[in-house]
């Protein structure tokens, strides 16, 4: 019933993910079917869950929660820190102080038996990355924490890449993925948060239809980091004309349209993006989420050699 169950959660979590770039509360909240009963995914005061139906652990969770007056992205998590170092083992917090509550032995029979969990990393107030399979693979009764690795889907493996990997090369594929998804996740929703959800060029307030873009890529070690002042909002067209240095923006803020597209004459949308050269961007209302000066100027050049 156990196994039965756990791909019920999974199979719904898919589907999920593929509709949206991450979950919220609400989807947790609103759990899964199972036989033609509504399974919860998560107890909503307790990050370590288990359904009554099952024999073992189901899901584990960090939130995200705001700190005061502070910006949440101000802070950075050390859950997140420890992946964005490389650490192939996470620590995660006991319930409480008794390591024999029975939450915590969820977490130690879990160990013992290897049962894939869902982890709901959060990556902003209410908003979750789901992670599975996640392994407990230690149990601290002293430091009262437990270690959690994590696994590749399966279901998105080649049938035949998967009888060549070894657990040690999974965990760190798995753990590269993780890495990767949590970039992105934590570096959109601070930006869209710093721009209020609305894009930097047209004001556009949908936040589906809006791409966090890096002014200076990711790749670049040294000025790519995933840090407010490297992103804008932008429409996926704008991100688009943005990435083909057909966009560009200076570091004084001011919108540049390539003339390879002034010299269009084709529609409405055409019309609505030549409209916006010579315009500014719209900023974010803290003056330390505007974007970096010296970051726009280097990829200004970018788009002046592109003309």
């Amino acid at each position: 019933m156990d196994d039965e169950i756990r791909n019920a959660a999974f199979a719904t979590i898919r589907h999920l993910m593929a509709t949206r770039p991450h979950l919220t509360s609400g989807d947790l909240k609103a759990g899964f079917q199972f036989q033609g009963q509504r399974l919860p995914l998560i107890n909503q005061r307790q990050g370590i869950f288990k359904p009554r139906q099952m024999q073992y652990l189901l899901s584990i969770l960090t939130a995200f929660p705001k700190s005061g007056s502070k910006v949440w992205y101000d802070d950075q998590r050390q859950v997140h820190q420890q992946i964005y170092d490389g650490h192939e083992v996470i620590d995660y917090a006991f319930m409480k102080d008794n390591p024999e509550s029975f939450q915590n032995r969820w977490l130690r029979e879990a160990m013992e038996h290897r049962v894939p969990v869902i982890y709901f990393l959060g990556i902003a107030p209410g908003i979750y990355e789901p992670v599975f399979p996640t392994y407990i693979v230690n149990w601290d009764p002293v430091a009262l924490k437990a270690g959690i690795a994590f696994g590749l889907d399966m279901t998105q493996v080649a049938n035949s890449q998967r009888d060549e990997l070894d657990p040690v090369l999974e965990r760190r594929y798995a753990l590269r993925e993780v890495k990767q998804r949590l970039h992105q996740a934590t570096f959109r929703e601070a930006v869209i948060h710093a721009y209020n959800q609305r894009c930097a060029l047209s004001a556009l307030p949908e936040p589906l239809l809006i791409d966090a873009a890096h002014i200076i890529s990711d790749k670049d070690i040294n000025s790519g980091q995933p840090v407010v002042p490297n992103g804008l909002t932008l429409s996926k067209v704008h991100h688009a004309a943005f990435d083909a240095h057909l966009i560009g923006i200076d570091p004084d803020y001011k919108i540049h349209v390539s003339d390879k597209l002034l010299i269009q004459r084709d529609g409405p949308l055409l019309e609505s993006i030549k409209q916006l050269n010579g315009r500014r961007i719209h900023l974010p209302q803290r003056q330390k989420d505007h974007p970096d000066r010296d970051r726009l100027a280097q990829r200004f050049e970018l788009f002046r050699e592109a003309a």
